[in-house]
């Protein structure tokens, strides 16, 4: 163990309670990423913990004291400033991640797989984002189309994921077809109003810029000028799989997300997502990204459960 001390002077209150947070909980967050204790008596900060994590929370410290000149910064910034912090493999020359026309103007790759993840989508008319929770794998995906329609590149968005969850299928729930998809899709809608706006999506879906469409009722269409999201594609089928990528049609653009840890399809049934993984890893045109527990860009504690389970299973 060894402490690393770090102050701000001359002291000025006003930042320094928003580098703390209300009751110190932006200290909280640095301390269970970094897995260090941090204390402080007015504008110094003493950090204990192993040497080299020690170090980079006073890096984090100054770096998050710096962005509260002449405004407050809030518990998110932390912890995706955490996140870019923590990810293995960054560097000071690293490339820029690609800028994505949204109303988020801070919104980039946070990790060096989400700007590849970017970079890839932009490059490639077919792009899979395999990985665990949190990594943004949906929502970078969403973003992009964001972007795509903002920019005129295609006309419309369709948002597809399979309606299986948990054993229950369509048939079971109550309402017409949108009723019965739109729990389904809810990660996705959330994603859109985020980035657009709640009108703006609204006056979309009714034009019919914005689609929704179950995986099931994909089958006999050819999809031209369109942003094609599938999401939880670990529950497609190998046929379903296959089926989805032959819609695509002149001027589109497809993202498949999945997590293959969390495949809910009946005991034995192979997922499209992993075989699609083997059968199609070499061809020209399609691109993988497949993130990893580093990847994560949540609360701090999301990442430590993933490694922790990741540990279980081995």
């Amino acid at each position: 163990m060894k402490t690393e001390s770090v102050s701000f002077s001359p002291a000025d209150n006003r930042r320094l309670s928003s580098l703390c947070g209300a009751l110190d909980e932006n200290l909280r967050q640095i301390e269970v990423a970094m897995g260090v204790s941090i204390s402080r008596r007015g504008e110094h900060f003493a950090v204990r913990g192993d040497p080299e994590k020690a170090r980079l929370a006073v890096s984090a410290l100054e770096r998050f004291y710096l962005q509260t000149k002449g405004r407050d910064i809030d518990i998110e910034e932390i912890q995706l400033g955490l996140v870019e912090l923590l990810s293995p493999g960054r560097s000071e020359g690293q490339a820029a991640s690609p800028m994505l026309m949204t109303r988020k103007s801070n919104l980039h790759g946070r990790t060096p797989r989400q700007t590849e993840y970017l970079e890839c989508i932009q490059k490639h008319d077919i792009t899979f984002g395999i990985g665990p929770a949190g990594t943004g794998k949906t929502y970078l995906a969403v973003a992009s189309a964001v972007d795509a329609i903002e920019r005129e590149w295609v006309k419309r968005i369709i948002l597809v994921r399979p309606a299986v969850e948990a054993g229950e299928r369509l048939g079971f729930l109550p309402g017409d077809m949108t009723q019965k998809i739109d729990p389904y899709l809810r990660p996705l809608y959330d994603a859109l109003y985020d980035l657009m706006g709640f009108d703006r999506v609204g006056r979309l879906f009714e034009s019919g810029a914005i689609e929704v469409a179950p995986l099931a009722y994909m089958r006999g269409r050819t999809l031209n000028h369109s942003f094609i999201i599938l999401d939880e594609a670990q529950n497609t089928t190998p046929e379903q799989m296959k089926m989805f990528l032959t819609r695509m049609g002149f001027g589109s653009r497809a993202v498949i997300t999945g997590d293959v840890t969390q495949v809910d399809l009946a005991k034995g049934q192979r997922s499209g997502l992993v075989e699609a993984a083997a059968v199609l890893r070499k061809v020209p045109g399609i691109a993988f990204t497949h993130f990893q527990a580093e990847d994560v860009v949540r609360h701090p504690l999301v990442q430590l459960i993933v490694n922790a389970y990741q540990a279980y299973e081995k």
